[in-house]
């Protein structure tokens, strides 16, 4: 478990696969990603067996927030098309649970997978690619630290018009720097 002070990201289970399946077919959740089809249970088996055939270190998390007593999967999160080599990774979140969002669980996910990129996987460059029309996305990845990096104009074709898709990075030393500062 990855913990923090409101929620925990702990690994997929199979038995997570009926949430994905019910945000992934929400327009208002896929809305900020690339889904763009209808996602059905056997689409979500495959791309989960697919998943564990990847290194572990690029497995999605599942994000949880405690409720009374039970842990409430709310969301999920991780690395893709890391680079060891030069040592950067690719980061992407959803929040899937509508009721949760607009409560910092997002930002404080984002934050706990930050320090996990460059403490435990040694990244030194965590960057991300976000819809500019995406603002509550774009707000929070600021609040975490990241910077913006460039536009690629008219890159995606959403619900009927291109838009454009924005760069975001934070590099390890802008991290640690925020860090020493508290």
């Amino acid at each position: 478990m990855i913990n923090g002070e409101h929620l925990r990201l702990r690994a997929l289970e199979r038995s997570d696969i009926p949430l994905f399946v019910r945000w992934f077919n929400d327009p208002e959740v896929t809305d900020g990603l690339l889904t763009y089809l209808p996602l059905s249970t056997s689409d979500e088996e495959r791309w989960f067996d697919e998943m564990l055939k990847t290194p572990p270190d690029q497995h999605p998390l599942s994000i949880e927030v405690l409720e009374g007593e039970k842990w409430v999967l709310i969301g999920n999160c991780g690395y893709q098309n890391i680079d060891y080599r030069c040592r950067l990774g690719e980061i992407g979140i959803v929040i899937g649970e509508k009721a949760y969002w607009n409560k910092g669980y997002g930002t404080e996910a984002m934050r706990l997978m930050v320090r996990h990129g460059f403490e435990t996987l040694n990244l030194n460059r965590v960057f991300l690619h976000v819809y500019a029309t995406n603002q509550r996305a774009i707000q929070s990845y600021e609040k975490v630290g990241f910077v913006h990096e460039g536009r690629l104009r008219q890159d995606m074709y959403k619900n009927g018009a291109y838009i454009d898709v924005l760069v975001m990075s934070i590099l390890r030393s802008e991290w640690e720097s925020a860090r020493a500062k508290g």
